[in-house]
């Protein structure tokens, strides 16, 4: 039974703070994706209920299921995480998880351990349904790609992730997070402020170093126009080319390429298809 699922596609499913999305990689190499009209006033957890009854790509019979999670995560050095204490650590660092199940993902080229949460009642469907579960912070294949990313070129570089009315930040230095924080912000002022406030942090320069943003830009002009007026190297990152394949997976014919051209499908899935975990 083991051997055979090993050659059954992965299905991923995407939950993030309002909004549930699936995907999976079909024969041809080609990626199926299908939003869901979440029901507003019920649970996820009764959205995705009822989803596996009427979403073409959850009818699909396959045992393996990637849940890409939107929670909030705690960064943790890998040096000094434990496993028994990531519990405790994480409730105390969000107080309101106190109902949820907690996980982590190491992230080995970062030298770091991602620690997040998912609501009880969602597990206990995703594992009703699938005998191979794999739980990943969603942000955590974009940290991993925009750290490749940070290598290129002298310059030091400060990224700004946009998704579900929140923005990530982070940038590295080598093998670390130099910065890692989350912000809420549900307009364009608020993620100036807060990107203008890092990058002073950071001691960056304005006429040498560089600012990226990804994701869903709120105002996206007004955004890059005032940016600009405090940074000269304001750029907004594409996804059709900052995710084009490489030699090396172009040769494996898995239609990857198709993944950018998918509208409405998160950056962070996008990712994840792309460059993997």
């Amino acid at each position: 039974m083991e051997e055979k699922s090993r050659h059954q596609p992965w299905l991923t499913i995407r939950i993030g703070r309002s909004t549930l999305s699936f995907a999976m990689q079909a024969s041809d190499g080609s990626v199926m994706f299908e939003p869901y009209v979440v029901k507003s006033g019920v649970s996820l957890a009764a959205n995705l209920r009822e989803a596996f009854k009427n979403s073409q790509l959850l009818l699909t019979e396959t045992p393996r299921v990637r849940v890409l999670i939107d929670s909030p995560v705690l960064v943790v050095p890998i040096e000094i995480f434990e496993e028994d204490q990531m519990e405790m650590l994480y409730r105390h660092a969000y107080p309101d998880s106190r109902q949820d199940a907690i996980f982590y993902n190491v992230l080995p080229d970062l030298n770091a351990v991602a620690v997040f949460s998912m609501n009880k009642d969602l597990r206990l469907v995703i594992e009703d349904h699938y005998q191979m579960v794999r739980i990943i912070a969603a942000v955590s294949p974009v940290w991993r790609h925009l750290h490749q990313r940070s290598y290129t070129g002298p310059r030091n570089k400060l990224y700004g992730y946009f998704h579900e009315k929140r923005l990530d930040v982070c940038s590295f230095k080598q093998n670390r997070f130099k910065f890692c924080n989350a912000f809420e912000t549900g307009n364009a002022h608020d993620a100036l402020y807060f990107l203008l406030y890092v990058w002073n942090q950071l001691k960056l320069q304005s006429a040498f170093d560089e600012l990226h943003i990804v994701g869903d830009i709120p105002q996206r002009d007004w955004l890059i126009e005032e940016l600009k007026k405090y940074v000269q190297k304001v750029y907004a990152i594409n996804p059709a080319a900052d995710l084009s394949p490489t030699i090396a997976e172009q040769g494996t014919g898995n239609g990857l390429t198709k993944v950018t051209d998918i509208k409405g499908m998160p950056y962070d899935m996008q990712t994840l298809f792309v460059k993997g975990r």
